[in-house]
């Protein structure tokens, strides 16, 4: 019986590890943003060239309502203002559906746009998508992606507590560098 329960741990994780590997590639600072088009809680669709001509903070993440996701959604709220003086715009993105964003963003007084990339595609097109099979989650990145609609940041590990200051800190930087 043991050998079996091994066997079979075996497997799983060798499933695990292959569709976890299939994600897609991260696109890298100068790349264009992969295109997009999806819908928000209102059931508006926003697409990647809506928000040409300004900064887009366009972070992925794993689940609303969770501790993580709330405590990063609230900071990138209380320091909305400060981001768009630098010309920039947040949206979150994951794989919850807008019935779920809805609830989140009113519970939470979220003034930005959260979308919902149901079957991960988009995600997965930034190299932010865990597919463990009948399960998939986005992945706590994030980009930053210029006014042309080329990313110029990624950030692959995030501490939620000052990712936003750290967003806001880079563009400051990144703006000081383009006036």
């Amino acid at each position: 019986m043991k050998l079996v329960i091994v066997i079979a741990a075996i497997a799983l994780t060798l499933l695990l590890f292959r569709s976890i590997s299939f994600a897609g590639k991260l696109p890298e600072p100068g790349d264009a943003a992969p295109d997009f088009s999806l819908p928000d809680a209102k059931l508006q669709t926003h697409k990647l060239a809506d928000y040409s001509g300004k900064w887009l903070v366009l972070y992925f993440y794993p689940k609303n309502d969770t501790p993580g996701c709330t405590k990063e959604a609230c900071a990138f709220r209380d320091d909305l203002f400060q981001i768009e003086k630098l010309n920039a715009r947040v949206v979150g993105v994951s794989v919850d559906d807008t019935d779920s964003h809805a609830k989140f963003a009113k519970k939470y007084n979220l003034p930005f746009p959260l979308l919902s990339d149901k079957d991960g595609k988009v995600a997965d097109s930034y190299g932010a998508l865990t597919n463990l099979g009948i399960i998939k989650i986005a992945k706590r990145y994030t980009y930053l992606i210029d006014p042309d609609g080329k990313i110029a940041k990624v950030y692959l590990s995030v501490d939620t507590s000052r990712h936003s200051q750290e967003i806001i800190d880079d563009l400051k930087k990144l703006t000081s560098k383009n006036s």
